[in-house]
């Protein structure tokens, strides 16, 4: 007989069996730290201000790598990569308006709704086009097997 132990609080994380949603949070949390640790180097580190550029350019590049997570593990599921996609950056989003409180310049070029509402067009457009193409791929493959098709 085989016995599972959980230990205590297991039942508050049920909700991060779907792979969809747990993907969203841990990206969300991904997104945060990167950009969090952005922020405070670029305003506490006046040593590396010479290095401006670089560091922008290599956090915008880890910031495009972490949100895409969720498009390479749902390519084929559009309806897991919406939610996935909005989670993450819902949760990015409330991060920045929390660092917009202790960094007061920060929203000034872009309010939280704003950042919040760029990710999720972004994720939108995506998962459409994602399922288009598998709309397409469905119906050519249903094409290919009907059994009055002839190869031309």
């Amino acid at each position: 007989m085989l016995v599972r132990s959980h230990l205590p609080g297991y039942r508050w994380f049920h909700v991060f069996r779907d792979a969809a949603i747990r993907t969203g949070v841990y990206v969300g949390v991904c997104l945060t730290l990167v950009f969090t640790a952005w922020v405070v180097i670029a305003n506490h580190a006046p040593f590396l201000e010479r290095f401006a550029l670089e560091r922008n350019i290599a956090a915008s590049v880890i910031l495009c790598f972490l949100a895409a997570v969720p498009i390479f593990r749902f390519l084929r599921f559009p309806g897991h990569l919406l939610a996935s996609g909005l989670i993450a950056w819902l949760i990015f989003s409330l991060s920045y308006r929390a660092l917009c409180m202790i960094f007061r310049g920060l929203g000034n070029r872009l309010s939280t709704f704003h950042v919040f509402m760029l990710g999720a067009v972004v994720y939108m457009i995506l998962t459409t086009l994602c399922w288009i193409v598998a709309t397409i791929w469905r119906a050519r493959g249903a094409h290919d097997t009907h059994p009055n098709h002839h190869a031309s």
